[in-house]
């Protein structure tokens, strides 16, 4: 409930911050158009990205004769979301990850490589396909498209103010814009302003990330599975990288991109000695 309650008010503030920027440019014109194009390209994103994502990794579906074990633990699973089960697909890479994509529990898919099938016991690649039916079940798909696209809009208003700003100046309807104060304001705001939505975006993807597990934690019954998978796979991770666009990094169970390379303020996933905190509280025992 908390981390829905934290999603929605993220989701809420990159709207007023979207609203904002909008009025700033010039009324609702801009803002429309903004609008208009980020929701095509995310529209588009939302409708094919799952095709894309498995293709930009090579990978292939498993059919149950290929792999029964994983196919009786993602029938099970899906029953007890009580969703339709999703298509299973495997990765060819050594790095231990997991993902799931598709635009709605009908349309799904899991996808885990080829190195967490050989690190991770049964009852460990249980919890992390739980989680990763979680998503699917909380329609996270949806919830980042429509933070990507509000985002993408707000990054698109920022171009569009330093590029008004160069053409005429700043704003001439309101004198306060047309000092030196008004202008470096301007130029703050229109590289602020994509970064904020970048930090709001990110904020919640890790807010999902938490949601996941906790779900997945309830549809396994068996969140020290979850802890000890979360624990294993990041240790292989870092020594065997995946090479991960950094784009998709939001859709694996553990970020796939060095935690050196990137600003744990920018980082898609919350730190894994705090989710695997959380699952043994859930648990009702302390973390070893």
């Amino acid at each position: 409930m908390v981390q829905r309650l934290k999603t929605f008010i993220l989701l809420t503030g990159l709207t007023v911050f979207l609203v904002f920027m909008g009025k700033l440019i010039g009324g609702k014109v801009g803002m429309t158009i903004a609008l208009a194009m980020a929701g095509i390209m995310n529209f588009l994103a939302y409708f094919f990205s799952d095709k894309i994502v498995l293709a930009m990794y090579g990978a292939r579906e498993l059919s149950e004769d290929q792999a029964p074990s994983l196919h009786r633990i993602i029938d099970e699973l899906s029953q007890r979301a009580g969703i339709p089960k999703p298509k299973l697909y495997i990765v060819p890479s050594p790095s231990p990850n997991a993902f799931a994509t598709g635009r709605s529990p009908s349309h799904s898919a899991v996808a885990v490589t080829e190195g967490i099938i050989k690190i991770l016991n049964e009852r460990e690649l249980r919890g992390v396909i739980a989680h990763e039916i979680s998503h699917i079940k909380n329609r996270d798909t949806l919830v980042q498209v429509i933070a990507a696209t509000i985002a993408g809009a707000i990054m698109y208003l920022a171009d569009m103010l330093r590029w008004s700003l160069f053409f005429f100046g700043g704003s001439r309807d309101n004198e306060r814009d047309s000092g030196i104060g008004g202008i470096v304001g301007i130029i703050l705001l229109s590289v602020l302003a994509p970064i904020a939505a970048l930090i709001i975006q990110m904020a919640i993807s890790r807010s999902r990330e938490y949601l996941a597990d906790e779900t997945g934690a309830k549809i396994s019954g068996d969140p020290i599975a979850l802890a000890s998978a979360l624990k294993k796979i990041a240790g292989y991770a870092e020594r065997i990288p995946l090479d991960a666009n950094p784009a998709t990094s939001h859709l694996f169970i553990v970020n796939p991109l060095s935690s050196s390379t990137i600003l744990s303020l920018f980082s898609t996933h919350p730190p894994i000695e705090k989710r695997i905190e959380r699952l043994y509280k859930m648990a009702g025992v302390s973390t070893i």
